[in-house]
């Protein structure tokens, strides 16, 4: 028996030791967008910023994807592969409303979710560990009631996260790969080493080199040659290729502690002076502090990204001598950090910062000599008050003059919103 199935008829397959599912949801925004548009049913439906705005494809229905359209695609390419596509700039709010919904019927299925993105979740249907039915009847039920909300997904079900996510991946739209105990292995070996997350295209070519292109040779390599390529992760990688990965779905374990907390902006016209690249990165800067707010975090590490075309773009970064989430602390570092990755007649289309290295516990601040408390408590009242009209108002509610100068140059692509890395 082909022990890797996408059968309906497994419902009494004997399933034993953990079972961890990930449902992903069928291209999610361009599917909410022909649910509630039904006259779009059928057609290419492509969710993205403008293209006259250097927009970029967040989402496109398959009916476009058999064009060639893809995620992240630009929207001038996209435009070109489907001129007669469905083009909305997208609905976000409606989306998370839709995904909430989903969230909510796995929850009722099992307390052990885990939820990674606004279209992704691990949950954990292990036999005994919260139900004694079987795992595959269970991923069958929430297909059929995800459908019922007007959307689809695909499952993928396997004995740990890394099985569980390449099979979600293998039959789509509204797939059900099954990968049944014991045949992790044989499922995984034949696979090219892309397939498995957190081996992006550096990686991948420092591999072929090495002669590893699949998940068996690189489940096989001499941990050394690894080590080169893939640094202290290379057990792990070489343990979740050979399908020997533990995995753990806590309870109700919707979202993950961030490791970074960042926001970029693309730019429909190219920023070609310094003032305009300190402005963008003060800007990303604000945003980015309004988010650790809204989290609770603080942060210790300040990076930023500059791109300057498709093919090429630079980073910079700085440690902050406290944690901090006000970018009155380190917007200014931002643009410094801008600033420096900048040269006269360089072309700027995108800008973002990010926040790392946040604090285990909460620390009292250091303040500099000059520093007035008082002063520090009124920026913080300041910014709190900021924080509340934005989520009142939206974002752009409460601008500041740096703000204004990019206003209308920024491109109106929906964000993906997956989870902060």
């Amino acid at each position: 028996m082909d022990r890797e199935t996408t059968s309906d008829d497994t419902d009494d397959l004997p399933w034993e030791g953990p079972a961890i599912g990930l449902l992903d949801l069928d291209a999610f925004f361009a599917s909410v967008e022909q649910l509630d548009h039904p006259e779009w049913r059928g057609r290419p439906v492509i969710v993205g910023g403008d293209a006259d705005r250097r927009g970029v494809v967040s989402t496109a229905s398959y009916e476009a994807r058999t064009f060639g359209v893809h995620s992240a695609m630009p929207a001038a390419t996209a435009r070109r592969l489907c001129p007669d596509a469905v083009w909305t700039n997208g609905h976000f709010d409606r989306y998370r409303c839709v995904s909430g919904q989903v969230m909510s019927l796995i929850g009722q299925e099992s307390p052990y979710v885990e939820q990674v993105s606004i279209d992704e979740a691990f949950f954990d249907v292990t036999p005994g560990r919260f139900s004694h039915e079987s795992p595959l009847a269970i991923c069958g039920r929430i297909q059929e009631r995800v459908a019922a909300l007007g959307v689809t997904c695909s499952i993928g079900l396997g004995s740990n996260k890394t099985v569980a996510k390449i099979a979600s991946e293998r039959d789509k739209p509204r797939g059900l790969t099954i990968v049944l105990p014991g045949s992790e292995q044989a499922f995984l070996a034949p696979l090219p080493v892309r397939s498995m997350s957190g081996i992006g295209a550096s990686a991948e070519r420092r591999l072929s080199a090495l002669g590893i292109t699949t998940l068996g040779q690189l489940a096989a390599a001499d941990r050394g040659l690894l080590t080169s390529v893939l640094g202290s992760q290379a057990t792990s990688f070489a343990l979740r290729a050979a399908g020997l990965e533990q995995s753990v779905v806590s309870e109700q374990a919707s979202r993950p502690d961030p490791k970074s907390v960042s926001n970029e902006r693309t730019y429909a016209t190219d920023l070609t002076t310094e003032a305009d690249v300190r402005a963008a990165a003060g800007a990303m800067a604000s945003m980015v502090a309004t988010r650790l707010r809204r989290k609770g975090l603080k942060g210790t590490c300040v990076t930023v990204k500059v791109r300057y075309d498709l093919d090429h773009a630079s980073t910079a970064q700085t440690s902050l001598t406290h944690p901090t989430d006000d970018e009155g602390d380190f917007g200014p570092m931002a643009q410094d950090l801008a600033a420096g990755l900048w040269a006269r007649g360089m072309h700027v289309r995108l800008v973002g910062v990010g926040i790392s290295g946040f604090a285990d516990t909460e620390e009292p601040e250091q303040l500099g000599l000059f520093d007035d408390q008082a002063s520090a408590t009124q920026r913080h009242e300041l910014h709190r008050t900021c924080d509340e009209v934005r989520e009142r108002f939206g974002d752009q509610a409460v601008a500041l003059g740096r703000d204004l100068r990019l206003s209308g140059r920024t491109t109106n692509t929906t964000p993906a919103h997956k989870q902060d890395d």
